[in-house]
C-alpha cells in the first residue's frame, strides 16, 4: 500500500491540467461543466475536507480519486458561491446538506490543513452523522512509508492508501494501521478494516 504522495499529485494534476492554466482554473472549469447536472440532492461517494490553499495537490487528489471511479465534491467547485475565508451560519447549512448527500469524508492533510477554519468541523460533523470520515494523508516525499500515524485527533481515524488488491487492479484501502485494512468499498458497506497475513 501506498500514502498519496506530492510528487505524483502534482504529476497527476499537470496531466490533466493544460500548461496555460492554472490547477485552480482547471477545477472552476470542470466545476462549470458539471453545474449543470449538479443539484442540493446530487450524490458523491466522497466529500473531500481540504484547505484551499492546496488546489493543485487538490486536484491531483480528486483525479486519482476519480480514476478509480468514485466521484469527489470539491465544496470551492460546486458551490462557488461559498466564502471560505469566515464561518457563517449559511456557509454551514450548504456544507451540511453537502455532506449529508455524500457516502463518505476524507480529510486531506497537508501543511496547510492545521490552518483551515472549516476542516475539523467538517470531519467532526461527518464522523457524528455518518461514522464514515478517514484521513487521506499526503505525503512530502516520494515512497517514505507505506503508513500513517495521525497526530492528537486525527489519530482517532482511519486512514486512507491506494494499492493492489489479491487480482492485482489497483485500489483504495481504508486501513486502521500498517497490516489491518479493507477496501473502500467493503468499508463503505461496514465491513471493519481487519488484520491482514
Amino acid at each position: 500500500m501506498a500514502l498519496f504522495n506530492i510528487p505524483d499529485l502534482r504529476t497527476r494534476a499537470q496531466q490533466g491540467t493544460p500548461l496555460y492554466k492554472s490547477a485552480t482554473t482547471v477545477l472552476r472549469e470542470s466545476a462549470a461543466l458539471d453545474s449543470a447536472s449538479f443539484s442540493e440532492q446530487h450524490q458523491f461517494d466522497i466529500f473531500l475536507s481540504h484547505s484551499f490553499a492546496d488546489a493543485e495537490l487538490i486536484l491531483g487528489v480528486k483525479l486519482s480519486l476519480e480514476d478509480f471511479g468514485y466521484s469527489v465534491y470539491v465544496d470551492w467547485l460546486q458551490d462557488q458561491q461559498l466564502n471560505r475565508d469566515s464561518v457563517t451560519k449559511e456557509t454551514a447549512e450548504v456544507l451540511r446538506t453537502r455532506m449529508d448527500n455524500c457516502n463518505s469524508l476524507f480529510y486531506a492533510t497537508t501543511n496547510n490543513s492545521d490552518k483551515s477554519k472549516w476542516m475539523p468541523w467538517e470531519l467532526g460533523y461527518f464522523d457524528g452523522k455518518k461514522n464514515k470520515a478517514a484521513i487521506l494523508p499526503v505525503s512530502y516525499l516520494k515512497g517514505t512509508s507505506d503508513f500513517y500515524k495521525g497526530q492528537e485527533y486525527l489519530g482517532l481515524y482511519p486512514y486512507v492508501a491506494d494499492g493492489n488488491g489479491p487480482n492485482g487492479k489497483k485500489n483504495l484501502w481504508v486501513h486502521e494501521n500498517e497490516k489491518t485494512y479493507v477496501a473502500f468499498e467493503q468499508w463503505l458497506l461496514g465491513q471493519k478494516p481487519y488484520l491482514r497475513g
